[in-house]
Order: structure tokens, then C-alpha cells, then sequence
């Protein structure tokens, strides 16, 4: 089985689809065969086959039907459309990449859940930054973390608009947090505004762990810069996570003869693999091996089981706040000025 080629697809072929056909596409040398791109645009899926190749589909249907063979996808389609295609994909025999978020619902990750047991299929969540060099290279400074401080802010595209910066931004460092602390959530608050679009597009929220840890998270998607950090105190040392530069820094607080406290500062080696194609290579590893993916299913479930509870004390603390009302006023103003600029 490990010499075999796979057949594998990629189904949506959006920004996030469009760079899972090209390391796919990468990947050829260690067997792996991009056979098919699926996209209800099909002029979107052709433009993506002329770059990278492979059959164009403009349905998943047609596409399992011409490739009984196919042994992988990635589903990379809107989230409130992966139960659909992870399910047809499952009950024809197919392992599964489902891009984050894992579902809209829990009711959906927990459908997602059984239909994985029921076939005996590999089915893996895209959680990125777990692949991301600097955040493997962290794993061995852990000891017991206690207060972590994350932000990631990005300038605003229209792109993943059909969810809101919780389910499209924090939820990466959701689930790296959730890892990190290992301790169920015992409390957590949040407050979130729709400020360009007519879901939150800034967060922020504080998190109480059962441990005693406690985690701020910042998350915006209407910042003038792009920031992706996460830092993080434990006794007797300071870690500081770079996201997007890929590095690692820690202060280490050691004791000496004298007696006066030493600090020592630590970069450990960090390796320079992209994180989408170590992402891919293990999913196929254990699509090869029929191991247990390093992302699994239930661990996008956790992730986004606490999205939701984020995003209810969001809706609770507008409510209190009447920052709904504000907001529709505003809305208003914004579209009553836009008709009257479009009718000069």
C-alpha cells in the first residue's frame, strides 16, 4: 500500500482549494496523483486543472462516478456544505480532508463523527497552524502552561465571509490553545462586533481553564495589519510564537551557586516545510497506513464546540450591551449614504 499511487481530488477549489491542487500536485513524486478538481464554477475548477491538472467535475457525483479508483479528497467547499460531500465521500469509500471549520453545527461534526466509525474511513480536520514548523517546534517546551496571549489580526479580504471571525480566524488558535492546556474549559468570556461585514469581525475573549490556565485570544479581520502570535508563561519561562515567521523564542528563568536567578534565551531549530504540504503528507501517510490522522474529527469538534460557546456569549453580551441596536443603525446609515452616492 505505501508504494501505491493515490488518486486524490480536491472538491472547491477556492483560495484555500486552489493551493491544496498545487502541493497535491507537488507531492507526484511520492505518489500521489491529483486526478480530478470539482467545483460548481466549473470555468474556476478548468483555470485550476490548466495550472496543476487533472479532470474537471462540476459535481461530486459525476467525479466519484469517472473515478471509482480515487482513494482521497480534499473538501475545501463552504462550510454549511462539508456534511454533503464528506458524507457521499465516506459512503463510497472515500478518506477525507475537511477544511476548518469542521462543520456548522455540532449536530454535523457528530454526524461527520459516525460516518467515519461506520466506514472505517481516515478523515482528518485542516487545522493548519498544527502544522506550522514553529508551532511543532513548541510542543517540546511545554510544561505547564498558565497564561497564554494570542492574536491574530488579518486586513480585510471577501473571502470565508460565510462565517464570522471565530469560525474563520480564532478557531486555528482555538484548537492550538485547547491542545496546549490539556485541561477542560471551566470559564469564558467574549464580545465581538460585525464592523464591515453582518457577522463579528473582531473578537475578543478570556478563557479560564479547569487547570487554573487562563487564555486571552484577539482575533480581527479588519486590522491594518497582519499579526499571528502566540505567547505563553509557564513557571520559570516565557515562549513567544511567531505564526507567520515561522519562529520560536523562550526566556528561561534558572537558578545559580550565587543564588541571583539566571535567564537563559532559547531559539530552538525550526524546520522551513510548508505547512499546508506537511498538513497534506500526513493525512496521506495515514490514508496509506490507515492510521489514525493527526487531526482527528473529534478534535475539530472540540474546537468548534467552544467557536459556538464563544460565539453565544458574544450574542449575550451585545444583548446586554444593546449593541445590536447600535449596530443596525449603523448599517442602516452605511446603505442609506451608499443609494444616495449611487443616485448622484
Amino acid at each position: 500500500m505505501n508504494s501505491e499511487m493515490l488518486q486524490v481530488a480536491v472538491v472547491g477549489v477556492g483560495s484555500f482549494g486552489r493551493n491544496h491542487a498545487r502541493v497535491y500536485k507537488e507531492l507526484a513524486s511520492e505518489g500521489v496523483e491529483l486526478a480530478a478538481i470539482v467545483d460548481a464554477d466549473l470555468s474556476r475548477a478548468q483555470a485550476v486543472a490548466k495550472e496543476f491538472g487533472g479532470q474537471t467535475f462540476g459535481s461530486f457525483g459525476a467525479m466519484l462516478a469517472a473515478f471509482p479508483a480515487l482513494k482521497a479528497i480534499s473538501v475545501a467547499v463552504p462550510t454549511v456544505a462539508h456534511l454533503a460531500v464528506a458524507r457521499e465521500a465516506m459512503e463510497r469509500g472515500v478518506d477525507v480532508l475537511i477544511e476548518k471549520p469542521l462543520a456548522v453545527s455540532l449536530a454535523d461534526a457528530d454526524a461527520m463523527i459516525a460516518l467515519a466509525k461506520r466506514y472505517g474511513r481516515v478523515a482528518q480536520v485542516g487545522h493548519l497552524e498544527r502544522f506550522n514548523p514553529a508551532v511543532r517546534a513548541t510542543w517540546a517546551l511545554l510544561s505547564r502552561p498558565m497564561f497564554f496571549e494570542v492574536h491574530r489580526l488579518s486586513v480585510f479580504t471577501p473571502r470565508s465571509l460565510d462565517v464570522d471571525v471565530v469560525l474563520d480566524l480564532m478557531i486555528h488558535d482555538l484548537d492550538i490553545v485547547l491542545k496546549m492546556a490539556n485541561s477542560p474549559v471551566r470559564e469564558l468570556r467574549a464580545v465581538g462586533l460585525p464592523v464591515l461585514t453582518g457577522k463579528v469581525d473582531i473578537a475578543s475573549v478570556r478563557i479560564e481553564f479547569e487547570s487554573g490556565c487562563i487564555a486571552n485570544f484577539t482575533a480581527s479581520r479588519i486590522s491594518t495589519e497582519r499579526v499571528r502570535k502566540l505567547r505563553f508563561f509557564q513557571p520559570a519561562q516565557y515562549v513567544s510564537l511567531d505564526y507567520s515567521r515561522r519562529d520560536v523564542f523562550s526566556l528561561t528563568v534558572k537558578p545559580t551557586a550565587s543564588g541571583a536567578p539566571q535567564i537563559e534565551p532559547y531559539k530552538p531549530q525550526v524546520s522551513d516545510e510548508e505547512p499546508l504540504r506537511a498538513e497534506l503528507s500526513s493525512f496521506l501517510h495515514a490514508v496509506r497506513l490507515r492510521a489514525t490522522p493527526e487531526v482527528t474529527l473529534e478534535d475539530g469538534r472540540a474546537a468548534l464546540a467552544l467557536a459556538i460557546d464563544i460565539q453565544q456569549q458574544m450574542a449575550e453580551h451585545n444583548k446586554r450591551a444593546h449593541l445590536d441596536e447600535v449596530a443596525a443603525v449603523m448599517h442602516k446609515a452605511i446603505g442609506g449614504a451608499a443609494a444616495d452616492r449611487g443616485s448622484v
